[in-house]
């Protein structure tokens, strides 16, 4: 992420006032949307949830979990739809599976099969027709209550060294309202995502946010701040979603309800500049698994060293292949 221009949000503001304490109920509760049809990478998510598609050997909803739970959210709801039942499955004990690794003594992997069933306390919630991200939030209402509560969306995977979540919920604390994940992306890619308006706030890398738009055209974004897979929610969110009418692609859109709040001046944003790995698309997702792998201790030596010498042999592969094509 470039540095920030002069007159950026995340400039200081000095005529700001400083951030006060609030009596902010603890946020406890994470709703994680799984209920997509994964159609991006059939055939694979034709009988397999997507969300269940392994990043190296743990599917990808487990590391979203698990980063709700180092973040203190105990009390995870699941939002799902029909054929997810693997997710419920992956989140519960498999009492066979670990009869059998007890009896061959193999500890480590009793205890990565136990671990899932152990990150939280773990709801399901089944979303009956697919209406879009905000009819998924809304779907958590009876669950949540008027408590504030997280959102992570299984497409977006935050390394646990950078902490996204923490620092939202620290934001959430100060400020109240609601809380957004924002990442500065290039022009070319603003119309993938929901974009902020923004102003400083005052505070280092937090802003507020006054307007949001849903994948505008390069042309039409307020800003290049986008929105990404990270939300911290105040309950008000699920009166403006009762009343909010289907918006882009004929979904309810939780960009929309959040527009509204935004625009009452209780909405801000984290600005997020750290590691985030994407498999919400096929190429990325393949990055996303090399660069995990690569980090492994038990895998990462091994790996990295094969890594180079299979660039290295492409490299020379193709310039043969050029040198040929020339001739």
């Amino acid at each position: 992420m470039n540095a920030p221009h002069p007159s950026s949000p995340l400039a200081p503001a000095p005529a700001a006032a400083p951030p006060t304490a609030s009596t902010a109920p603890t946020v406890r509760k994470a709703v994680v949307p799984a209920a997509g049809l994964g159609t991006r990478f059939l055939p694979a998510t034709k009988a397999t949830p997507k969300e269940m598609l392994p990043v190296v050997d743990k599917p990808a909803i487990q590391y979203v979990v698990e980063e709700a739970a180092a973040a203190g959210l105990d009390d995870v709801l699941m939002v799902t739809g029909r054929h997810k039942r693997a997710i419920e499955d992956h989140f519960d004990h498999s009492f066979e599976l670990e009869q059998a690794l007890a009896a061959k003594g193999d500890t480590v992997r009793l205890d990565a099969v136990r671990a899932p069933a152990r990150l939280a306390d773990i709801h399901h919630i089944r979303q009956g027709d697919p209406l879009g991200l905000g009819h998924a939030v809304l779907c958590a209402r009876n669950h949540v209550g008027d408590q504030p509560f997280a959102v992570l969306l299984g497409d977006d995977l935050i390394d646990p060294r950078d902490a996204l979540l923490s620092r939202m919920l620290g934001v959430r604390d100060r400020y109240t309202g609601s809380v957004v994940a924002l990442m500065e992306v290039p022009p070319e890619q603003v119309h993938l995502y929901g974009c902020a308006a923004v102003e400083p706030s005052g505070e280092d890398g937090v802003v507020r946010v006054t307007g949001l738009v849903e994948k505008p055209a390069p042309e039409d974004a307020p800003s290049r701040y986008a929105v990404i897979g990270r939300y911290v929610l105040d309950p008000a969110v699920f009166d403006v979603l009762e009343r909010t009418a289907p918006g882009r692609g004929g979904e309810i859109q939780l960009t929309d309800a959040l527009q509204e709040l935004a625009a009452a001046g209780t909405v801000h944003g984290v600005v997020f500049s750290g590691r985030r790995y994407d498999t919400g698309d096929k190429a990325d997702y393949l990055r996303t698994v090399v660069r995990l792998a690569c980090d492994r201790a038990d895998l990462g030596p091994e790996f990295v060293t094969w890594l180079k010498e299979f660039v290295t042999e492409l490299e020379e592969t193709g310039a043969t292949v050029r040198g040929r094509s020339a001739a």
